[in-house]
């Protein structure tokens, strides 16, 4: 993954625009194909580096190709502070919309709404419902996540003992069926000296998930994992046990360049490793498949195919999804621990 997206980077036929005071590289040849065209993108909530990383993904793609792009980011990672700015896009008549969800349900009538106007609607990173989409762009097999969050808490904790999870939103569809899919592993008889003592919300906002971690470890005190599925969780988590001296350890998903100086193998260090996927990569595949789906190469349908660029994967080969949609998966999920680590924490 490392060496594709430095072969992006480093490619010659690119020129350089400007996104949010980030240099981004894009493909001049690309430009013009999608003039008079508008795509827009719906993030989580503003000040998250992870969404923002989407958010410049997608953008790269489409200003590429010669479209226009416009960024949404509600103040809070709630489906409420959403629903405007969808209401809004649909006003501004764009060509697609593509939503991270603060809510697998609440959206739907929104987006409906935006379907019936003519737009393309696909949702990537935190999905909606079948009827409120065309198609989901899901960062990795939700089976995948949950076998690999899993493995992770068994490895660290030795195999048994008390753990917690640190999630997002009480409400959020990715986080909820990551969260599932770890719990319908561990009814294996592997991990059945596993005890999970809580799952707590830290709603993506850092300082509700530091406050939530140490009520964790006031609750707990002989619990030996905490699992973060959320970047803004995993690095408050980390500070928390860090600062406070904890002998808890920390696994998840989260930013390397946020999450280095914590990965290590020492007691110091609160997590071991952890686990995630390039979350440009998530943005730029969306913006690819809401080119398709604008331009018809694609419906959603499972089994449509489309190219998407030099992204690794390419062709994308539409699935179905768990909840009787469809879905396209970026690929496998990347484990960062100390071997690895400083080399990543400069690209993202």
């Amino acid at each position: 993954m490392k060496k594709k997206l430095l072969s992006i980077l480093l490619t010659a036929a690119m020129a350089t625009t400007v996104v949010s005071g980030t240099a981004l590289i894009v493909n001049a040849d690309s430009e013009g194909d999608l003039s008079g065209k508008t795509f827009a993108i719906v993030i989580r909530n503003s000040g998250n580096p992870y969404a923002e990383k989407e958010a410049d993904g997608f953008k790269q793609v489409i200003e590429a190709a010669g479209g226009e792009c416009i960024i949404k980011s509600p103040e809070k990672a709630t489906a409420d502070a959403q629903i405007p700015l969808i209401q809004s896009l649909i006003s501004q008549e764009v060509d697609a919309i593509a939503i991270a969800s603060n809510d697998v349900n609440a959206l739907t009538a929104c987006l409906q709404d935006a379907m019936d106007e003519g737009i393309k609607v696909l949702s990537l990173d935190s999905n909606v419902v079948p009827e409120a989409r065309q198609t989901f762009v899901n960062q990795a097999g939700v089976t995948e996540i949950g076998q690999a969050l899993a493995d992770a808490v068994y490895d660290i904790s030795g195999g048994s003992g008390e753990f917690a999870i640190l999630s997002a939103s009480s409400q959020s569809a990715n986080q909820n069926s990551w969260i599932d899919a770890m719990k319908a592993v561990m009814e294996d008889d592997k991990y059945k000296d596993l005890d999970l003592v809580e799952v707590a919300y830290g709603d993506d906002e850092p300082q509700k998930s530091t406050d939530q971690t140490q009520a964790l470890l006031s609750k707990y005190p002989d619990l030996k994992v905490i699992c973060s599925p959320t970047t803004v969780g995993i690095n408050a988590a980390a500070k928390v046990i860090q600062d406070s001296e904890a002998s808890v350890k920390l696994t998840g998903l989260g930013l390397p360049s946020e999450m280095s100086a914590y990965i290590g193998d020492d007691d110091s260090s609160p997590c071991p490793y952890m686990f995630l996927w390039n979350p440009e990569d998530v943005g730029k595949l969306s913006a690819y498949t809401a080119i398709a789906l604008v331009d018809g190469t694609i419906t959603g349908a499972v089994g449509d195919t489309f190219d998407a660029g030099d992204m690794e994967n390419s062709p994308y080969t539409i699935q179905e999804c768990s909840d009787g949609g469809s879905e396209i998966i970026l690929g496998p999920p990347y484990r960062f621990d100390p071997s690895n680590i400083d080399e990543w924490k400069d690209v993202y």
